[in-house]
């Protein structure tokens, strides 16, 4: 705009030249497709609500064009939004909606029990009339990703990462045996503090931290079903505030570099960003 301005004034001048070139450059449709905006992002973060105990939500992402291990190239990745805790399913190919849904009983749901809401990304799996179906059988509601912000997926995205962090550690010499090693990794994960809850995925999900290594355990003594249960809500209540601390710190720092979202009328026509 300015420069316009700038071009304009050596051979024009009129009174309402600012206002002008400012109306022509927004509404510009070339200035809109290719320039990157300076301003902060719009829109405030909203974050997901905070569960109140473990695997009542979930979120699902592939890890795919893994090097082949054992006929497997994909990994399924499931994450209790609430503890954080993982599960990690080596996969031939990206199953289809219906070998999600039997793959999701068999890995997740006859451990944990059938979740209240399921957040996935807007693949071809969670947006089929299948698993529509499958959730509204469950009782599960369907939560999809917003178009172009894989952000609110942020929770498997962040997994995912982690996940690819430590296969290339595990396997750097022998890629092609990534599956052979995914349990262990999946036993690493959810036993590693979390950042988000300051106790690891296991401690927050069952109550008590597993041992790393036989040797260092001594002999346990059994504890009763009431001191069992009392411990597990402790760490629940602990895990539940030191998540809304989290989430309260990440939204006051993300709304740093945002401004309020813009107020749109019905009918508008507003440009969408696929970048």
């Amino acid at each position: 705009k300015n420069r316009t301005v700038s071009f304009l004034r050596r051979l024009f001048w009129w009174p309402s030249l600012l206002r002008d070139v400012r109306d022509y450059v927004a509404a510009c449709p070339t200035c809109a497709r290719n320039k990157t905006p300076s301003a902060p992002q719009a829109g405030l973060l909203h974050p997901l609500p905070v569960p109140k105990r473990p695997w009542s939500h979930v979120a699902l992402d592939f890890v795919t064009g893994l090097p082949s291990s054992s006929g497997n190239t994909t990994i399924l990745t499931v994450v209790d939004r609430f503890s954080k805790a993982a599960h990690f399913v080596a996969l031939p190919k990206l199953p289809t909606a219906l070998e999600t849904a039997r793959l999701l009983t068999e890995h997740v749901f006859r451990l944990h029990g059938i979740p209240q809401d399921i957040v996935s990304d807007r693949g071809p799996q969670f947006t089929s009339r299948v698993w529509r179906a499958f959730c509204s059988g469950l009782g599960a509601r369907v939560s999809l990703s917003s178009g172009f912000h894989p952000q609110t997926n942020g929770q498997a995205e962040r997994a995912n990462q982690e996940l690819e962090t430590m296969l290339r550690c595990v396997v750097s010499s022998n890629q092609s045996t990534w599956s052979d090693q995914l349990a262990w990794i999946e036993y690493a994960h959810n036993s590693s503090t979390s950042a988000a809850t300051g106790v690891s995925p296991f401690e927050a999900s069952l109550g008590y931290q597993p041992p790393l290594l036989a040797i260092t355990e001594g002999e346990l003594a059994v504890p009763s079903v009431q001191h069992h249960m009392r411990r597990c809500r402790r760490a629940w209540r602990a895990t539940k505030a030191a998540l809304l601390r989290t989430t309260a710190q990440n939204k006051r720092l993300a709304d740093r570099r945002r401004t309020p979202a813009p107020a749109y009328r019905v009918g508008q026509q507003v440009w969408l960003s696929s970048r």
